[in-house]
């Protein structure tokens, strides 16, 4: 019982830092398209996105227009904070706390599937006032 015991400390013990190592990757590609939208680099934003994403947006200046449109407290705020992630067979969900430019709350729900080069791209993002219900 005791090697059973043991045996699972460590599986754990090897699980967390890939579990950390993922949403460090996570939070590193969506840091680099929130970037990228400060900067309005349409391109870099748009190198973050999956192809299913690139697939519906074939041009970065179409995806960087839908961006402006309907996710302007990604595209424009004054505090972009990261919440709970949670990580499960390749995929990982990030949350985002946001305050808009005119001081309002969101919150952003990314998700981020691995690629098969191993990189990850975000997949979605859906984006609540803070306090409205899913």
């Amino acid at each position: 019982m005791r090697a059973v015991v043991l045996l699972a400390a460590v599986l754990l013990c090897l699980a967390a830092p890939a579990r950390a190592a993922d949403v460090t990757a996570a939070q590193n590609v969506i840091r680099l398209q929130e970037q990228a939208f400060a900067r309005d680099d349409a391109a870099a934003a748009y190198a973050q996105a999956a192809p299913a994403i690139q697939e519906i947006f074939p041009h970065a200046e179409i995806f960087m227009q839908m961006v402006q449109q309907g996710y302007a407290p990604v595209y424009r705020h004054r505090s972009f904070e990261f919440g709970e992630a949670k990580v499960a067979d390749g995929r990982v969900a990030q949350r985002v706390h946001i305050v808009d430019e005119k001081g309002e709350a969101w919150e952003a729900l990314y998700t981020l599937e691995q690629q098969p080069d191993g990189s990850l791209k975000i997949t979605g993002c859906s984006l609540l006032k803070a306090g409205q219900a899913a």
